[in-house]
């Protein structure tokens, strides 16, 4: 009598996969999935957010980033029903070098303000490459404890190819964040190009931090941010730096008095912090609280506020004729020959551009 022979068994064989119970509800299933792409409706954000729901802040943020022309008009709609509720709060704009302590500053700082109750809102730009055009978005990451905060929100954002690394819909994001019951809002520059100028432009109060010891102190005085800072504070202001530190205070000190006095009528100063011991922070926020009360006294508040304004709708302007002129069929056609050209020698720069913007004329 021969044996069978048993079938060959192999570690990657294809095995026969568990067959699906009878008692599935299909229909629920395909019911669940379809409540996944419904997407909420402008009333529901706008209602959800007013409630504090981050999701739903989260979402419109999304929106209001989104370059799509469709959530571009629901952006809209969103950011006109939540404007009503916005311009109550403080808008802290914090700017320095990379590697001067910008994050552990800002989690120090915003841990600060949520112990006193208040609802802290970081809005951190974080650089895009011009090469991949990708960014890290890592202040998630460095704020580890703040993130965890329920009275925190931390949105990270690519600057892309805006102003200096500063996010063309951060100031709608700040709208949103204002509906949302955020009454201290931060925004994070990278520290890097022309940032601080247009950050400058959507805060009341421009904080600027600096190292000691580390050559910052000559760099900060040639440079023209300090004009735009209302306080300037030295960060790392701890062990052996200390020394160091108290000597750049007086030397920054001195250097302010050099300035034309501010409109505002507030002259800046100079602290020393360390975030990383939580040092001085109270003195930062003291600090801020002062200025605030000082500008809303003397109407300066108010009158920033309105000419900001006035400056972002000229600036939206001018962003909205450069998108649509470059999205005009003729101009992409056009742009690659003279562009073409130009590689060739066979035209200028100058002569080029003019040709381009008369066709723009043309019926």
């Amino acid at each position: 009598m021969s044996k069978k022979t048993k079938p060959k068994t192999f570690a990657l064989q294809e095995q026969e996969g568990v067959s699906e119970p009878e008692m599935t509800n299909r229909s629920a299933v395909n019911t669940i999935k379809s409540k996944r792409k419904v997407q909420p409706s402008v009333d529901d954000l706008v209602k959800a957010i007013r409630q504090g729901n981050i999701t739903a802040l989260s979402r419109a943020i999304t929106l209001v980033e989104s370059t799509n022309s469709n959530h571009l008009t629901k952006a809209n709609d969103i950011i006109k029903q939540c404007l009503p509720f916005a311009n109550a709060s403080i808008r802290i704009g914090i700017t320095g070098v990379p590697g001067v302590g910008k994050s552990t500053f800002i989690e120090s700082f915003g841990s600060h303000l949520t112990s006193y109750g208040k609802k802290v809102a970081v809005l951190a730009i974080d650089p895009s490459s011009t090469l991949s055009k990708g960014s890290i978005l890592g202040d998630k990451t460095r704020m580890e404890d703040l993130v965890k905060n329920p009275n925190a929100f931390i949105r990270p954002s690519a600057s892309g190819t805006s102003l200096g690394g500063v996010a063309r819909k951060t100031r709608e994001t700040i709208i949103l964040c204002e509906a949302a019951g955020f009454d201290t809002i931060i925004i994070e520059t990278v520290g890097v190009g022309q940032s601080e100028t247009a950050v400058h432009s959507m805060v009341d109060f421009f904080l600027l931090l600096k190292l000691a010891g580390a050559g910052d102190e000559l760099q900060g005085i040639k440079r023209g941010i300090m004009e735009m800072a209302d306080a300037i504070v030295i960060n790392k202001a701890d062990g052996e730096n200390l020394k160091a530190a108290k000597l750049a205070k007086v030397e920054f000190n001195r250097a302010l008095h050099l300035y034309p006095a501010k409109e505002s009528g507030w002259q800046p100063k100079v602290l020393l912090a360390s975030a990383l011991k939580n040092e001085g922070i109270p003195d930062v926020w003291k600090l801020i609280t002062d200025y605030i009360m000082q500008s809303k006294t003397n109407h300066f508040f108010d009158h920033k506020r309105k000419e900001q304004n006035k400056f972002w709708l000229l600036q939206t302007i001018d962003d909205r004729l450069k998108s649509d002129f470059y999205n005009q069929a003729v101009i992409k056609k056009e742009l690659k020959v003279q562009l073409e050209k130009i590689e060739n020698g066979e035209t200028t720069p100058f002569v080029a551009a003019d040709f381009l913007l008369k066709l723009t004329d043309k019926p």
